[in-house]
């Protein structure tokens, strides 16, 4: 899946993931997708809650080698 955007999360724990994928699209344009990638399990519960609260939408998401790994669509 191509993003827009990609925001480097490896090895920070939450909420630093939220905060800079909160950060990375606001400076985005709406239909814009931003991948981010973060190794923080924290980040399995916390990327859906921050794309629900925020009407974005998780357009895929998955794991590789301990790597979470989520497309968010903003709104």
């Amino acid at each position: 899946m191509d993003a827009d955007r990609i925001v480097d999360c490896k090895g920070l724990n939450c909420p630093m993931p939220v905060i800079k994928t909160k950060k990375a699209i606001e400076e985005m344009q709406p239909g814009q997708i931003i991948r981010v990638e973060a190794t923080d399990k924290g980040s399995l519960n916390d990327m859906p809650a921050f794309a629900k609260r925020t009407g974005n939408e998780i357009i895929g998401s998955s794991e590789e080698n301990g790597v979470y790994i989520f497309y968010i669509k903003k709104a």
